[in-house]
């Protein structure tokens, strides 16, 4: 019977061999001492990469979270007649597939004042069911109660406003629009005080400075908008996704309309994003490289080394194949086992990375909220 010229694939004396080669003699030091610092390269290439993908990532989401908390994903806006028939029309739109909440609203630009300061203002008019499911609004009311917001003539403000206008829940504040009540003389401005029943803290002062939330009827009254809305704000379950939703949209809307989605309202700011995104991803891509260079060189140095190894397997018969995969094992075992005593490579450094990786990315989660919001 003819002996076998070859062994399978990772056949025990291939493993046997390429631990062994993990175990640096003491003339080999400098072999040792290279590899260690090729895995320490990878570790820290493999941490900066978690840690930027986490930072990315979860800074996207903070301000998806922030800037389409009240604003809608789409923004539908009447074409040829005004939205007169915006119950109508809120009702089909609403059975589309994938929308969470389509909301009707009345927005219009006043100036709130009160006897210490006043500061110009967007008010917006919306039912008091559809605030409701505004989480960034109804889950942040720092002071007083949404409770009974359609009923009565109050509306709701945010924390940095209140903090200007030096007023909390209970107070009245005087809200003045330029086009009013139209006499002989002209248009005079609507000036008309209203009790602030709740202060809310979305966490962008862009928000909390500058909106005011006014029950729909009355905006409607306040803005001379009788039986007319100035849109329909549309919520999707994934923002990410909105294209999908832009033909059945326009088809429930059975009228003309107008669609903006929430990449073309914030297009600027987010078109910058993306290009940090970018530049980032270059970024890691070349440090990743250059850590995949330092292992490449310390495993050819070691290939170098073994070099009369290498011959003397030949001649027993060895594979080619085989002795390949004896040098690759050697580098996934250095990367992965623990570090020892005269030890060739790195000890878990991959373990070691995400370790890293992790433990910084938590710095961002345990950041006070404050202090997120400041830089918002």
């Amino acid at each position: 019977m003819d002996e076998p010229t070859s062994t399978h694939p990772f056949a025990p004396f291939e493993w046997m061999l390429s631990l062994r080669y993990l175990r640096a003699r003491r003339q080999e030091g400098f072999i040792s001492v290279n590899a260690g610092f090729s895995f320490l390269g990878i570790m820290l290439g493999v941490a900066t990469l978690i840690i930027v993908m986490a930072v990315m990532n979860g800074f996207r989401k903070e301000l998806l979270d922030k800037i389409l908390g009240l604003n809608g994903h789409l923004l539908i806006q009447p074409l040829e007649q005004p939205l007169t028939d915006w119950e109508a029309v809120t009702e089909r739109i609403s059975k589309v597939p994938g929308l969470t909440l389509a909301a009707p609203i009345v927005e219009g630009q006043a100036l709130a004042s009160s006897p210490f300061n006043a500061s110009g203002v967007l008010v917006r008019g919306v039912r008091a069911a559809d605030l409701a499911r505004l989480p960034s609004v109804a889950n942040n009311i720092r002071q007083g109660t949404l409770e009974g917001f359609d009923e009565g003539q109050g509306v709701a403000i945010g924390r940095r406003l209140a903090d200007q206008l030096s007023l909390r829940a209970g107070d009245s504040v005087t809200l003045v629009a330029p086009r009013g009540a139209v006499t002989p003389m002209g248009t005079t401005p609507r000036i008309k005080p209203y009790r602030i029943a709740a202060v809310f803290e979305v966490g962008m002062s862009e928000y909390d400075t500058a909106f005011v939330f006014m029950p729909l009827p009355e905006a409607q009254a306040y803005f001379n908008r009788a039986g007319d809305v100035t849109a329909i704000e549309v919520y999707v379950d994934n923002p990410d996704q909105v294209d999908t939703h832009r033909k059945l949209i326009t088809e429930a809307a059975g009228r003309p309309i107008f669609l903006i989605d929430w990449r073309q309202r914030n297009a600027t700011f987010f078109n910058a994003l993306q290009v940090e995104r970018n530049v980032m991803f270059l970024i890691l891509t070349i440090i990743v490289i250059v850590a995949a260079f330092n292992i490449t060189s310390g495993l050819i140095m070691l290939v170098k080394d073994k070099g009369r190894d290498i011959g003397i397997l030949r001649t027993m018969g060895v594979t080619q194949g085989a002795i390949m995969r004896v040098f690759m094992m050697t580098l996934v075992e250095a990367a992965r086992r623990p570090r020892r005593r005269r030890d060739h490579g790195g000890g878990g450094d991959g373990a070691r990375a995400v370790a890293i990786g992790d433990a910084l990315s938590g710095l961002a989660r345990r950041t006070p909220r404050s202090g997120r919001s400041a830089a918002l």
